[in-house]
């Protein structure tokens, strides 16, 4: 199985969806890697680090239409424009494996879908124990929470920490962080270890043994939350009664704070507003926002997508790819999740495809010509699709005992996956 790496076309996008050290790990598995000539370069891998770990570095990116499976960072759909000129790349049969961003444009997966090949969508990689391994959105969120920190460091005109000198005390930065998912808990580790003083809040009062763990101070809002969480362990939109509330008790916090870190986002849907321009008003002068939740309208009713935005003295930031601005490790992160999710999908160097298995079933946008995942059908206003109709077995000879293996290999499976 041939296994193709291709540079990124989307502006600004520096990451690449498979590093060398990987490369080694899936030709042990009977994969051969194709890498397109400085897929690598823009993250600090070069064409010959992938040639020494075996890979072939190929120059025409034409030349990969030929391979089983193509790895991206992002597909059309994270890449309207740039990423319509791989439609002709894309052969039925061929497996895609990258970021689509499925629920926020369903449709460019109707359209991928319609080039006939098996669209695996790593943003819906399932949120299970054996899936962990295989989760780039929690990868991403780290080294966002990481750099949205970083960012407003350096726009604050104030250092982090506490400090006592012989010009006098300065005192701590405030900051608030809204959202204690991945993307949250490490801009607070990332802020305390700054030294700044650290508050954050979540919908999920669960999350307040994370927050104290990392030695910030949970804040807790008098609000009903009910349930605020989908299976899939997705954060989900609540009513507009509950986030007006929300609103006006946060901004109370948000007026005491030298820095505040919004990371509130609904998948597909637009972010929930909870910064209003009344309480950026009153953040103290040269007070910092980072809003994580910019891409689809923001946290910050003042945000605006990849701009520094100015108002009342504050500064507000939208930054929507952060994890490109470190790409080396950003992509350490995504191949090792990419790698290891080739390796599920794969048996003695061959595709191997379980679609009964709960992370294909999950993860599988579009395969033979459609889409397939129900919710995208759902949103796309498709029809459900038919369960498959298994033919009904012959009868047996009465001497014979009919066959059970399918029990048996479903039983393998379920054990083999706890690694």
């Amino acid at each position: 199985m041939k296994v193709a790496v291709v540079k990124e076309t989307f502006p600004g996008e520096d990451r690449v969806g498979l590093i060398p050290a990987n490369v080694s790990r899936l030709m042990k598995a009977g994969l051969e890697i194709l890498v397109e000539t400085g897929a690598g370069a823009a993250a600090g891998f070069d064409d010959a680090q992938y040639r020494d770990s075996g890979a072939q570095i190929v120059q025409d990116r034409t030349e990969l239409a030929a391979a089983d499976a193509v790895i991206q960072i992002r597909s059309l759909g994270a890449n309207p424009d740039q990423g319509r000129g791989d439609l002709d790349l894309f052969r039925s049969g061929q497996v895609v494996v990258g970021m689509c961003d499925p629920l926020g444009n369903p449709q460019a997966i109707a359209e991928l879908a319609e080039t006939g090949i098996s669209l695996f969508a790593l943003e819906m990689v399932p949120r299970i124990t054996r899936a962990q391994s295989m989760d780039v959105l929690s990868s991403m969120a780290t080294i966002a929470g990481y750099q949205a920190v970083l960012l407003s460091a350096v726009e604050l005109p104030k250092m982090f920490p506490m400090m006592m000198t012989a010009a006098g005390t300065l005192s701590a930065a405030r900051a608030f962080v809204i959202g204690a998912g991945v993307a949250g808990l490490q801009a607070i580790a990332t802020a305390r270890r700054l030294g700044a003083v650290v508050q954050a809040y979540d919908v999920r009062p669960a999350c307040r043994e994370q927050v104290e763990s990392l030695g910030a101070r949970f804040v807790e809002l008098e609000l009903e939350t009910g349930d605020s969480e989908d299976k899939g362990g997705y954060a989900k939109a609540l009513g507009d009664d509950f986030y007006q509330k929300q609103r006006a008790l946060m901004a109370d916090i948000v007026s005491g704070s030298d820095i505040v870190i919004t990371t509130a986002a609904i998948p597909g849907k637009p972010s929930p507003l909870l910064i209003t321009a009344d309480a950026v008003k009153r953040m103290p002068a040269g007070g910092v926002i980072v809003d994580l939740a910019a891409e689809r309208g923001g946290n910050c009713e003042l945000s605006q997508a990849d701009q520094r935005v100015v108002e009342h003295g504050v500064t507000i930031l939208g930054p929507t790819n952060l994890p490109a601005e470190i790409p080396n490790h950003a992509s350490q992160m995504f191949s090792n999740n990419v790698t290891t999710f080739l390796l599920h999908l794969t048996s003695e160097g061959k595709l191997a495809l379980d679609l009964q298995d709960e992370i294909v079933q999950g993860t599988l946008a579009a395969h033979d010509g459609q889409v397939v995942n129900g919710r995208l059908r759902e949103i796309l206003e498709l029809p459900p699709l038919d369960p498959p109709t298994e033919e009904p077995a012959e009868e047996p000879p009465a001497a014979e005992e009919p066959d059970s293996g399918e029990d048996h290999a479903a039983d393998s499976d379920e054990q083999g996956e706890s690694s």
